[in-house]
């Protein structure tokens, strides 16, 4: 039995050592994007409920400045899963030049129901702009992998990307200066509002007090591979994977 019990223990350790491995905390999230009907139906689902807010801004809209609606780009109307598989299977989580790789191929595929409500915007003479924090080195790239799939208004006239900062918000104000903004999609909150743009913030609050939006000037779409959620479950600066893992599993609530 003891013999037993050390050949099971081990071939089991480096199961267990492995199923340790911070990478390995996104790979349902990532396979749970590139697999799932839920995640397709979500999007959908994000995207019918755009086109019947749009239809009701329309009739309401009585500004005399051309309409639009700004859209993030990254997990809101281009798919990045690839990206963080191909990082998983590296064993890393993040690495810049990684991003600018994958980028420069122009290869993202399309979020399910974007183009197709962005292509019913631009049926209705409103303008799409693509509001982005990717950074300037990536903007040929980007506006290449959006015209392969024909995307509206996808030219240099309506592709913002970050100005040295994640905050979103000079670039918003600069569009309403000359559109009248009639919805706003995104997978972060921070893309429709400041309210909700703010380091290591907890947004259940905000996200309650202005909850008659979602669905209606907000469309949010499923992103659970990253984003700005994430960074108030740490405690600490400089942290590695391992001491990030640690802490997201201190954070569940449990029984």
């Amino acid at each position: 039995m003891k013999k037993y019990f050390l050949l099971v223990l081990t071939f089991a350790l480096p199961l267990l050592a492995s199923a340790q491995k911070p990478e390995r905390d996104w790979t349902n999230a990532v396979l749970w994007q590139q697999t799932s009907g839920e995640y397709r139906a979500l999007c959908f689902q994000a995207y019918n409920f755009a086109r019947l807010s749009l239809k009701e801004s329309l009739w309401a809209d009585t500004s005399a400045k051309p309409n639009c609606i700004v859209v993030d780009i990254d997990e809101t109307v281009l798919d990045n899963s690839a990206f963080q598989g191909h990082e998983i299977k590296k064993g890393v989580s993040y690495i810049p030049a990684d991003w600018t790789e994958w980028t420069n191929l122009a290869k993202a595929d399309t979020v399910p129901g974007a183009l197709a409500f962005l292509k019913f915007a631009a049926s209705k003479n409103i303008e799409v702009f693509y509001l982005s924090n990717r950074d300037e080195k990536d903007y040929a790239a980007t506006l290449k992998n959006l015209q392969a799939f024909g995307f509206p208004y996808a030219n240099d006239a309506h592709l913002l990307v970050s100005e040295g900062t994640s905050n979103k918000e000079p670039r918003r104000r600069k569009i309403a200066e000359t559109h009248d903004i009639l919805l706003l999609c995104g997978d972060n909150l921070s893309d429709f509002t400041n309210v909700f743009y703010r380091e290591g913030k907890n947004t259940f609050e905000q996200v309650n007090q202005q909850q008659n939006l979602f669905g209606v000037k907000y469309i949010v779409l499923p992103n659970p591979m990253y984003g700005d959620w994430e960074k108030p479950l740490y405690k600490g600066e400089k942290l590695n994977d391992t001491e990030k893992a640690k802490q997201r599993l201190e954070r569940l609530k449990s029984y």
